[in-house]
């Protein structure tokens, strides 16, 4: 099938295709007349890709996963190389969300004190025709 085939059967658009197939993630034949031409396959592959995506995998998790994947959800046969990125995408996010609730604890500490200093006026105004910034 070609890429517009492709394209209308997984719901993904053609530019996105060519990225995959530049990642490495999707093969393609080349016909005679220069034309992108997949197989059956490339359904299901593509449709992998696209629920691993989902789960916040890069590309490059992905071209290790793909080779231990079975089904369209897909399940993850343990191939080392799979549980080995996928263990390390978990700890990215791991970090990644101890960062967040680190800022986010630093963002109410802020808005607790500016709440327990009332409702002064900052900084302090000494003309009588200066007006505060509104909130």
């Amino acid at each position: 099938m070609r890429i517009g085939e492709l394209s209308s059967r997984t719901g993904v658009n053609a530019h996105q295709l060519r990225y995959y197939e530049a990642q490495g993630l999707l093969e393609a034949e080349r016909g005679a007349n220069g034309y992108r031409k997949y197989g059956e396959s490339a359904v299901l592959r593509v449709k992998q890709i696209r629920h691993l995506l989902g789960a916040g995998l890069s590309s490059e998790d992905i071209a290790y996963l793909l080779p231990c994947a079975v089904g369209e959800a897909p399940d993850l046969i343990g191939c080392p190389e799979s549980l080995a990125a996928m263990r390390a995408r978990l700890q990215r996010l791991d970090d990644q969300m101890d960062r967040l609730a680190r800022s986010r604890d630093t963002l109410a500490d802020y808005i607790d004190a500016a709440e327990r200093s009332g409702s002064r006026t900052y900084p302090p105004f000494e003309g009588a025709d200066q007006q505060p910034v509104p909130a």
